[in-house]
């Protein structure tokens, strides 16, 4: 017993907890996101989320809300979560060891009385020295784990802006058709008149109020279109039932007035996201693996000691030490260091195509958001003045009846087309800025403020 005693303290020490959350606490810190990722796994915990929610939604939603909501809200997010926990269980099971198997019989004589009785006990010690290796296999999966889960809260939080910009920019481009809607109604009702008064023949009234048609139909469009946006918008908050009738907070954000430093954004992303820490985990956890499987290959498979104690039909009890061994006489685990060395050149090439794959995004959007910041501003800057100069001397030439109505009217639509064009050029360049920022892993480096308003290197 006295011998046994250290072996006990041993085993009892090398158990891992099996409470995920400070796994979930690392995970979080992984993301940057530990003022707003909860997960809840209790009834109590997800009650004081949903009242949480309700009172963002209770507002406006502004940009950081919508983010807050799915990456309280969001299903499948915390549905992820969960593999927080199914990993840490299998850290602590890992660092158990395996139990003591029992075994008897009792065997009776054919003659005679008395009988024959059998006990053994047995360990398998081959665990014991395997087990802090697996041990730190299981932990390796556990740290894979945490990197996965803060890389799917950063791609979450990256497609609510993506929607947000989207939903904001499309209620916004509904606005400028509604203007449109009203300038071409306004000459339908003019080209309607001077038909009346035989000013203008039957082509000339069906050209003119076709428009107005055409129109009508570009309002509607784009208001089912903000409707399938709101309802992707929804669906990555996760939201259903009464709480989808939130409004949005205002229009889009400023371009900024200057951009965010640009260099080393690649170095930037292999460095930074947390879908490619996880890959070079998986090949660091294969690698494990196939160490552990080489040096064991020539190993008993199980290795059992223990004590077996024997009483006789005479009535003597004899006890004494017993061995079992499980030889790699058929098996010598040559099929299973094939397959783990395929696994792991496997996982190799993975990481690879991840980490080409990571350079190509960040240096496509980087170069959408550039591309559509220039077109925004040149909108802004050249062509919605030069429009608002033609409206300015048409109207001059209107009053001094040099320029008719419809040309009044088609100066004015010529405006807001502009308008409506710089509009997409500005969404464009949010949406690019929130699929580099999903690229690059997290923020941008180095970004710079917000304007207060519109006007205003690769491995």
């Amino acid at each position: 017993m006295r011998a046994l005693a250290p072996l006990a303290a041993l085993l009892l020490g090398a158990c891992a907890s099996v409470n995920p959350r400070p796994a979930f606490e690392d995970a979080r810190a992984q993301a940057g996101a530990s003022p707003t990722t909860e997960w809840a796994r209790t009834p109590s915990e997800a009650d004081a989320l949903a009242r949480r929610i309700d009172e963002r939604l209770a507002v406006p939603l502004t940009l950081d809300a919508a983010v807050e909501v799915a990456l309280l809200n969001n299903p499948t997010l915390q549905a992820t979560f969960e593999q927080v926990g199914v990993s840490q269980a299998d850290l602590a099971q890992a660092s158990a060891v395996e139990n003591p198997e029992l075994s008897g019989f009792v065997r009776f004589p054919s003659e005679g009385s008395g009988r024959n009785v059998e006990v053994s006990l047995l360990l398998n010690v081959f665990d014991l020295f395997v087990q802090p290796i697996r041990k730190q296999v299981a932990a390796a999966e556990l740290e894979r784990t945490k990197l996965m889960v803060a890389h799917e809260v950063l791609a979450l939080a990256a497609d609510v802006k993506e929607a947000y910009y989207t939903l904001a920019a499309r209620q916004q481009l509904v606005t400028r058709l509604g203007l449109v809607r009203e300038l071409t109604a306004a000459a339908a009702e003019l080209a309607s008149r001077q038909h009346e008064a035989g000013t203008i023949n039957d082509l000339e009234l069906e050209s003119r109020t076709v428009i107005d048609r055409e129109s009508r139909v570009d309002v509607a469009l784009a208001q089912a279109e903000v409707r399938a946006d709101r309802e992707r918008l929804n669906r990555l908050l996760g939201l259903w039932g009464p709480r989808t009738a939130w409004t949005l907070d205002a229009e889009l954000p400023a371009i900024p007035e200057t951009e965010m430093p640009l260099d080393g954004l690649e170095r930037h992303a292999v460095a930074q996201r947390q879908d490619l820490r996880s890959a070079r985990w998986g090949v660091d956890l294969v690698g494990r693996a196939l160490a552990l499987r080489r040096k064991t290959r020539f190993f008993p498979v199980g290795i059992h000691a223990g004590i077996n104690s024997e009483k006789e039909i005479t009535g003597e009890r004899v006890t004494g030490p017993e061995v079992a061994l499980q030889l790699p006489i058929f098996d010598t685990g040559k099929a299973s260091i094939v397959r783990l060395e395929a696994e792991h050149r496997r996982a190799q090439r993975q990481l690879e195509a991840l980490a080409v794959d990571a350079r190509s995004e960040v240096r496509e959007q980087r170069d959408r958001m550039l591309a559509a910041r220039d077109l925004a501003l040149y909108y802004e800057r050249e062509l919605l003045p030069q429009r608002s100069r033609i409206l300015d001397l048409t109207v001059r030439q209107y009053n001094a009846m040099f320029k008719g109505a419809y040309d009044l009217l088609l100066a004015k639509q010529a405006e807001v087309e502009a308008e409506k064009a710089r509009l997409g050029a500005w969404r464009d360049y949010w949406i690019a800025r929130a699929r580099l920022e999903k690229a690059l892993g997290g923020t941008l480096p180095g970004a710079a403020p917000r304007a207060a308003s519109v006007e205003g290197e690769t491995r």
